[in-house]
């Protein structure tokens, strides 16, 4: 009998404190990756005419866009990503500051 008592407390503390664990974890994670700033000296090239795939469900497509290699502009084609219930992608974009462009990352909005 407290072999069954033990295997029940062990199975009911699994249930009940991995999730509250995984949450906790992931709100730390995602809070303490810091995005590096990315800044250009010169404006990023127009955009590329892209052919956007057939939609898929369940995902939304992220545009491809310039990302600055430190020598130079790389065009990163777009690609899908999968969607959050309740948000909106926000697709990245460069915005100048001053003399000089700055990346802004892509988000989730709510």
């Amino acid at each position: 009998m407290k072999a069954n008592r033990r295997v029940f407390t062990r199975t009911l503390a699994a249930l009940v404190f991995a999730p509250a664990l995984a949450a906790v974890t992931g709100l730390t994670s995602s809070s303490a990756r810091a995005q590096a700033v990315i800044i250009a000296p010169s404006a990023p090239p127009p955009m590329r005419a892209e052919a956007v795939p057939p939609g898929r469900p369940g995902y939304v497509w992220d545009e491809g866009h310039w990302r600055w290699s430190g020598r130079g502009y790389e065009w990163v084609p777009g690609h899908w990503r999968p969607m959050r219930a309740g948000a909106r992608w926000v697709p990245g974009h460069w915005v100048q500051r001053g003399p000089n462009w700055r990346w802004v990352e892509g988000y989730w909005a709510r």
